[in-house]
């Protein structure tokens, strides 16, 4: 299941548009700077030979700064981090004592990270995605990211938004793969641009640690 978060949310649904999401999209790159929030998991596996579809759920923590810079920490059910520091993706098993290390300008782009933390601008999204908005729904705005590159392990992304306080809040972001796996990330308590500590997305595998480089 560790692996399974990890390769779902790195990999890597519209009915009449709206303006309402693009619009928050927008609003959210251009004044979320930094942000810290709490989040659930639950990864949806398509059924085989006849059997029901299985779900599997985690939580933990996010914080991010833009551009390129974000952290996610597992707590739930399994200990693991996935920290972005600007120039390297570090992933960290804790259970296997394993950390791989992938270099951000390769795998960033077109993924889930990009449209929430990494890039700078919307026009740095429009670049990878073709982004549509999407009705209201569960009291979010939304929008879906269909990736431009049609080799790559993720179908589709959507982003669920909610005004608080006359701010534009992350709620939701559901992913769906190639291989009909969806993954639904559910925020909250969510602080937009405090002040995060100088050293919070740097990453030093810890001693003894088996490093990957990829």
């Amino acid at each position: 299941m560790k692996k399974l978060i990890a390769t779902v949310f790195i990999a890597a649904s519209a009915g009449v548009a709206c303006a309402g999401g693009l619009e928050s999209l927008e609003d959210f790159v251009k004044t979320a700077k930094t942000g810290r929030a709490e989040f659930t998991q639950v990864v949806t596996s398509p059924p085989k030979d006849g059997q029901a579809a299985r779900s599997k759920t985690s939580s933990g923590t996010f914080e991010f700064q833009r551009p390129s810079r974000f952290k996610f920490v597992y707590k739930k059910p399994f200990a693991q981090s996935i920290v972005a520091d600007g120039q390297t993706l570090w992933l960290y098993d804790v259970d296997l004592n394993q950390v791989t290390a992938r270099k951000q300008s390769q795998v960033l782009g077109s993924t889930p990270a990009a449209l929430i933390a990494a890039a700078p601008d919307l026009k740095a999204l429009q670049a990878d995605f073709t982004l549509q908005a999407a009705p209201d729904q569960d009291g979010l705005q939304w929008v879906v990211a269909t990736p431009k590159a049609k080799d790559g392990q993720l179908q589709s992304v959507r982003v669920g938004f909610k005004q608080v306080d006359k701010a534009t809040e992350l709620g939701a972001l559901e992913i769906l793969d190639s291989f009909g796996q969806r993954s639904v990330m559910s925020f909250a308590k969510m602080e937009l641009n405090p002040s995060l500590a100088a050293d919070s997305f740097q990453f030093k595998p810890p001693a003894g640690a088996d490093v990957v480089r990829q």
